[in-house]
């Protein structure tokens, strides 16, 4: 029997193993995808959903602003239809040691940033007066005395990675979702394959290939540790709060009661605040958040935003950061840079190369990095194009107006679809003239249509209630999928043919899976209301 070998495997659906999947594709490479859960359900998917350039690294780690910046402006180009601005403001209180100076330091400090603004298309720092500042957002302290502005840019990162394993798929490669890989399979101290744990099936399956890249992001070392000590992780943990809506316009940073900061910005439909940064020991397949990470945020940002307690949280968001080891080292200070390690070189294992750290606004140019590693190791010289060449969404031309005098949908389903999705948006508006049932409107919160929930069945490998809701954003709204997820839970039974029984475990399990999330952050009447609606649930079911 023929074993059928691919020149790649990667191991990771996260924004690095996605963004190399693609380059590699991209290149030529016969590539496979394994990622044991969901596209970005780790790390990526809890991050703060920024391609920001760091200005907190400016002073210890400029190269990682520089890298950070430059490769923002190249995301840009390639996703322009995902991209939002969000302006940062950083007050400087009365309260602050020697504020006046600080204020002037502050400016200085932005001023440095400056120079790096036109790398991502940001604007200037400004400097603002108290009054200007009131006026901006009112509920800022009256123990303000001014602030200081400076610009970034917020994306989703799920449809980002999507986006990319969707334009690997495009070139060739193969995405498996639900394959744990559990083991190498080593011969003569090389690396010719995986041996992975199929999770659909509960069996054991085998996939051959010359090259194995580890992009599992925090699981990295575990993965490896049979086998190298070179790989070594230090897990950060980051929590997020999410807020129900946009209470204010701008991005408001503080700091924290150890001098850290911490920023609330508008996201998408909502808030977060965030965000941590603790060494964690845990279950990396469930990071936590706990009371004290919720007070640490709370206090810090009420220093600036008095009323902070009074917005609505819905949920925390909890990730682990694949941060490079240190020892003896504080972990805010940790580097935000990334590294690439050839296990040929550190632990005479060929066949094996792994890389640890980094940022989201760098994915591309650290995928690059990669795959040009990848290339001296086949001595080939491929170019990179993913700089040049847009993300799907962007492959063509497409305009709200356009949209609007062909389909009869309201304007801000047609302009969240666009944003979503760009110029694939089309796909999904041709289903619905197609077959008109399917404009439902299933997720009243965020806008999201039948037609979206089949389309990321059948084109983005979604086939559990979570991986609808990275697709789309299903449940991740007020309501927190307590008006729409049993609906789509009956859409996604229906469309992978299960029994129309099924839908009730696969609410279940959604609404479990979630309440993790937000037990730390609903207040007393949140908890009743909870109440009242898992009463009507089992009542409905008696």
């Amino acid at each position: 029997m023929e074993v059928d070998t691919f020149d790649i495997i990667v191991i990771g659906g996260g924004i690095n193993g996605t963004g190399v999947a693609r380059d590699a594709a991209m290149r030529g490479y016969r590539v496979l995808l394994l990622e044991k859960q969901d596209i970005s359900s780790g790390a990526t998917g809890a991050c703060s959903g920024m391609i920001h350039g760091g200005i907190r690294y400016l002073m210890h780690d400029r190269s990682v602003t520089k890298m950070s910046c430059i490769d923002s402006g190249h995301i840009q180009k390639i996703a322009r239809h995902m991209i939002f601005r969000i302006p940062f403001i950083m007050p400087v209180l009365k309260s602050d040691p020697n504020a006046k100076i600080y204020f002037e330091l502050a400016e200085v400090y932005f001023s440095a940033y400056d120079r790096y603004q036109p790398l991502k298309n940001g604007l200037p720092h400004a400097r603002l007066n108290s009054e200007t500042l009131k006026e901006i957002i009112p509920m800022i302290t009256d123990e303000a005395i001014g602030a200081v502005t400076t610009d970034e840019w917020g994306i989703d990162p799920f449809r980002l990675s999507i986006e990319n394993a969707k334009s690997a798929e495009l070139y060739g490669a193969k995405i498996k979702l639900g394959y744990e890989v559990i083991d190498f399979i080593i011969e003569d101290k090389c690396i010719k394959g995986v041996i992975t744990l199929n999770k659909h099936t509960g069996r054991r399956e085998m996939f051959y290939s010359k090259l194995v890249a580890n992009l599992t992001g925090p699981w990295s070392d575990k993965l490896t540790k049979n086998i190298s000590k070179a790989n070594k992780v230090r897990p950060s943990r980051g929590v997020h709060i999410v807020f129900d809506r946009k209470y204010i316009n701008f991005a408001v940073i503080a700091k924290a009661v150890d001098g850290r900061q911490v920023f609330i910005c508008p996201h998408q439909n909502g808030m977060i605040l965030g965000t941590t940064d603790d060494d964690y020991y845990g279950d990396l397949d469930r990071p936590y958040a706990t009371l004290d990470d919720v007070e640490y945020l709370y206090e810090a940002m009420e220093r600036v935003i008095p009323d902070i307690r009074k917005f609505r949280a819905i949920r925390t968001m909890t990730g682990v950061r694949p941060t490079i080891y240190e020892y003896n080292k504080y972990e805010d200070d940790l580097t935000r840079d990334h590294k690439i390690i050839d296990h040929e070189k550190t632990d005479n294992i060929k066949g094996l190369i792994s890389m640890i750290g980094g940022k989201l606004a760098a994915y591309r140019l650290m995928s690059e990095e990669f795959v040009d590693l990848i290339d001296k190791k086949f001595a080939k010289r491929n170019e990179c194009r993913t700089m040049k060449e847009p993300l799907l969404g962007e492959r063509e031309s497409y305009s709200l107006e356009e949209c609007y005098t062909i389909y009869p949908l309201k304007r801000d389903i047609l302009a969240r679809l666009i944003y979503r999705y760009g110029c694939q948006a089309r796909d999904i508006l041709k289903k619905i003239k197609d077959e008109p049932v399917l404009s439902e409107t299933v997720c009243h919160c965020e806008g999201v249509t039948r037609a979206e929930i089949e389309y990321a069945i059948e084109k983005e490998w979604a086939y559990e209630l979570m991986h609808i809701r990275r697709r789309t954003r299903l449940g991740t709204g007020p309501c927190q999928g307590m008006r729409c997820s049993f609906r789509a839970a009956q859409i996604l039974a229906e469309n992978l043919n299960l029994h129309p029984s099924a839908a009730k475990d696969i609410f279940i399990e959604f609404i479990e899976r979630r309440w993790g999330g937000r037990r730390f952050t609903i207040n007393e009447r949140q908890i009743k209301s909870e109440e009242l609606f898992f009463r009507n649930v089992l009542n409905l079911w008696k």
